[in-house]
């Protein structure tokens, strides 16, 4: 398995791009080789796949993360449809704290993103029927699961919609600001 992995504006999110071999068939990728993940520096234990599928364009999900000891990476794909991910630095003591970056992600692309424990995820799809899987380093917790405002104006992310559809859990999400004076982590 062959992967250009490129750095996004923060360093530790990382776009991958496999090799595609097509043919007259179609094509084929190895979406998953721990092999030439660890070559990269990329070396997980993956612990849960997760599988989302959203009806209609604009919907919304996130931003979600979660708390020591149950903090999550989370490597992310879209297998079909389209999305805009987006990835917000919560580390504290990062120099990038509260900065996002976004890729779009699709089948016609291939390409997955790799979020490290410390950021929040949250995506929007592009077209109706999309459908997102991705890979976690830790299970899921209930009890360490954050969620902070998708349209947080101290974050100013730029999503693809301004009326998405969210569930009331997102709708009803903290800004960061507010979640930071509630508790720390």
């Amino acid at each position: 398995m062959s992967l250009k992995a490129t750095p996004l504006a923060i360093a530790d999110v990382i776009a991958l791009d496999p090799v595609v071999h097509s043919d007259a068939r179609g094509w084929f990728v190895e979406s998953y080789k721990r092999s030439a993940f660890a070559s990269l520096g990329l070396d997980q234990e993956f612990v849960q796949d997760n599988h989302s599928g959203s009806e209609g364009s604009g919907v919304l999900r996130g931003l979600h993360f979660q708390v020591a000891p149950a903090a999550q990476g989370k490597l992310v794909q879209c297998v079909v449809g389209a999305i805009v991910d987006v990835a917000v630095d919560v580390r504290r003591d990062s120099p990038t704290f509260a900065r996002w970056v976004s890729a779009e992600l699709s089948p016609s692309n291939h390409r997955m993103i790799w979020i490290p424990p410390g950021f929040a995820h949250g995506f929007c799809t592009l077209v109706d029927g999309t459908e997102v899987v991705y890979k976690t380093t830790a299970e899921y917790s209930v009890e360490h699961e954050r969620v902070i405002r998708w349209n947080d104006p101290a974050l100013g992310i730029d999503w693809p919609t301004s009326e998405p559809i969210l569930s009331d859990r997102d709708r009803d999400a903290p800004t960061l600001d507010e979640l930071l004076r509630c508790e720390s982590w």
